[in-house]
């Protein structure tokens, strides 16, 4: 399973996150490339346990039942797949910086393997294994790359 502690995977994202500029065009969202980025970033901060979101209530009562179909092989997220408030993005970014951002937590995640991952529950999801923020943290940073056609 494709997962962020797979170093090919690292280095496919990084190539893809290279490519993206100011001028990207998102095929589907509100988001531009620079408040993507920036999204991407926050939720790698809750994969690290640099921030901790609360628990959404909808995720408590429907986490258990999507979190084992969206992890449960390579498929990609859906378009427009909904997110929390808390990773909304709606000022404005510097695209360099935030990709900056993102790679170094990218990096520290990676660095600290299973034993650096949070052990606080993801808001919609609940409890997660390590290996499960892998997958997750990869299947989004591939949604947000797909969105501008990198």
């Amino acid at each position: 399973m494709m997962n962020i502690y797979d170093p090919a995977m690292v280095l496919e994202v990084k190539e893809r996150l290279a490519k993206l500029t100011p001028e990207s065009a998102r095929q589907w969202g509100k988001m531009d490339a620079a408040q993507a980025v920036a999204h991407c970033a926050t939720s790698m901060e809750w994969a690290v346990g640099d921030k901790k979101p609360p628990r959404m209530f909808v995720g408590r009562v429907l986490g258990v039942i999507v979190k084992p179909l969206a992890l449960k092989d390579d498929a990609p997220m859906r378009r427009n797949s909904p997110t929390s408030p808390d990773l909304v993005i709606a000022d404005a970014r510097d695209l360099a910086r935030e990709r900056e951002r993102l790679c170094g937590l990218i990096d520290r995640f990676v660095a600290a393997g299973p034993a650096g991952c949070t052990r606080h529950p993801h808001s919609f999801f609940g409890r997660m294994k390590p290996e499960e923020w892998a997958v997750l943290m990869y299947k989004h940073l591939d949604h947000h790359l797909r969105q501008f056609g990198v």
